[in-house]
């Protein structure tokens, strides 16, 4: 069928989308004219790791990717799905043949954009020389498993470029959410212009000059390790002139009170509140607070020695005696919400009901001293332990730090003599060490990629490349198999399958613990319009902000 230039996603996620400080009352080009500095200053927590989009992971590289770079569709308001250099599409029938025509650009280095530009990136993501984590999310194109597996060529994945601006695509079975996959964020399926991926090597993406842009900004001054970074008007954008900051520019400022005086301070135009910070100003006109599709969890490694973890009566205890209420009333206090299910709330809903709330699993989420020394002394016998010693892994963020210090008070009342040494790293050295299962245990997060629970069940399949603890089960792998597989043009029973494997993984604590659904508490000045937040994948586009004054 023909597309729209906007289509809402109904029930499932226009409920969470939300626009932030939409223009009132006014005319947005006047506003501009206005405003003499045209520089919006936003902090962020961690830095910038990669620009390589075949190879980011992170939030921080993935907003600073959703500004720089532009894939065939993109969401806006209210995660409504927009046309971006698909300037129209077409599904089959049977659901398995997308096309889609793409609109003329350009390269920041003048270079056109092409359907090619998308063949080449796509066969650069799924070639297993790459490594990329983001892979599986191709999975449903043709080809991609057995390319990724080294079983084919990356030639024989299921897109092709039929002339200089069509795209057609083959997937192996129908499915719902493809437009979705596409759209959040450009890591998933983007164009990379082949000529400046060889031109850079090993080296592309590493700089913000070992890299060329095709979305609204540019990324300047980043080397690769400074926490300063800007993102520039790309005057090649096909979207230019609707574009009205001249500069987006981050810093990284990882302590919260340091933050907050340079916001009061007029260095920044947008901060995140942390903990006490929260009550202080949630009566302020600046004051906006967002609800995140974003789950921080515990997650313990299975193939460590000694093998503890493998025991599920010892997942089970960790689960218990960690008394989420208060963590997120007493500890956190920044609005963010007690995790009873690993899958947010507020994200996918059918006929009313929040897939969430509907599959949780209080039982095992819900605080319980007496039955977690229980089970964890059980646990210890079963293991042949008397004791044992155990390191949990964060970053090194204030509230990382607030977390550890937290779980370690309440990991320790497990008798007897479990001894917890906490370690809070820089969110790179942390991300690597959880990346090549050097960890007992490590505080995690994941944001959804999609308004859909796959995208969290799908993390912990025994081989997902991001299932560090290599908790393994086999009917939960068959339960997500059959929802992205032989259930996928069935709702009603894909649904099923997926409240199923939600309550499995909870119910056994297996591999991740759910710990609690992240909210970001802000102050944005007044003068900042425009911006647009959507729960998912990159949330944050800058492409229609700007500025009153």
């Amino acid at each position: 069928m023909k597309s729209k230039s906007a289509i809402t996603f109904g029930g499932v996620i226009s409920i969470v989308g939300t626009t932030l400080l939409a223009a009132c009352g006014s005319n947005s080009a006047t506003d501009t004219t206005k405003a003499k500095n045209k520089t919006l200053n936003v902090q962020t927590s961690s830095s910038l790791t990669t620009m390589d989009v075949s190879k980011s992971t992170d939030i921080v590289s993935a907003q600073t990717l959703n500004n720089t770079n532009e894939g065939l569709l993109k969401f806006g308001t209210n995660s409504s799905l927009h046309k971006a250099l698909a300037k129209s599409w077409t599904v089959s029938n049977n659901g398995t043949r997308y096309t889609y025509n793409l609109r003329p650009s350009k390269w920041s280095n003048g270079d056109d954009v092409t359907a090619q530009d998308f063949v080449y990136s796509w066969q650069r993501i799924v070639n297993p020389k790459t490594a990329s984590q983001y892979a599986y999310l191709f999975d449903n194109v043709k080809n991609a498993t057995k390319i990724n597996a080294g079983k084919l060529s990356p030639s024989q994945l299921g897109v092709k470029a039929v002339g200089k601006y069509k795209l057609v695509v083959d997937l192996n079975h129908a499915q719902s959410y493809f437009n979705q996959l596409v759209a959040n964020p450009p890591q998933f399926y983007p164009p990379q212009n082949e000529k400046v991926v060889k031109k850079y090597g090993s080296t592309y993406g590493t700089t913000s000059k070992a890299m060329v842009y095709n979305g609204p900004f540019k990324l300047t001054g980043w080397n690769g390790t400074n926490d300063t970074w800007t993102m520039v008007k790309n005057k090649s954008y096909w979207g230019a002139k609707n574009v009205k900051l001249n500069q987006v520019k981050y810093w990284t400022v990882k302590d919260p009170q340091t933050s907050l005086s340079q916001y009061q301070a007029g260095k920044l135009d947008l901060t995140t509140l942390s903990g006490s910070q929260v009550q202080q100003f949630t009566k302020n006109k600046d004051y906006v607070l967002r609800n995140s599709a974003s789950t921080f969890y515990l997650e313990m490694n299975e193939k460590k020695q000694p093998p503890l973890f493998k025991n599920t009566k010892a997942r089970q205890a960790l689960s218990l005696i960690a008394n989420r209420e208060q963590f997120v009333d007493k500890i956190l206090k920044d609005g963010s919400l007690a995790s009873n299910s690993f899958v947010p709330t507020k994200m996918q809903y059918r006929d009313g009901k929040d897939f969430a709330v509907v599959s949780e699993d209080k039982a095992m989420t819900s605080y319980n001293e007496t039955k977690a020394k229980q089970l964890w002394k059980e646990a210890l016998k079963e293991s042949g332990k008397s004791s044992i010693n155990l390191n949990l892994l964060s970053d090194d963020t204030a509230s990382g730090k607030s977390t550890t210090e937290y779980l370690q008070s309440q990991f320790e009342k497990l008798p007897p003599g479990l001894k917890i040494t906490n370690q809070n790293l820089p969110f790179k050295t942390r991300l690597a060490r959880s990346s090549a299962g050097d960890f007992d245990l490590v505080v995690s997060a994941w944001s959804a990629d999609y308004p859909d629970a796959s995208s969290f069940l799908d993390l912990f399949t025994t081989n997902s490349s991001y299932n560090n603890g290599k908790w393994s089960n086999a009917e939960y792998d068959k339960l997500v198999k059959s929802a992205s597989g032989s259930l996928a043009n069935k709702p009603a029973q894909r649904w099923d399958a997926m409240l199923k494997a939600n309550k499995l993984i909870t119910d056994q604590a297996g591999g991740v613990i759910p710990l609690y659904q992240q909210a970001q508490p802000q102050l944005v000045k007044s003068n900042v319009k425009g911006v647009i937040y959507y729960p998912t994948g990159s949330n944050w586009d800058y492409s229609k902000a700007y500025l009153t004054k």
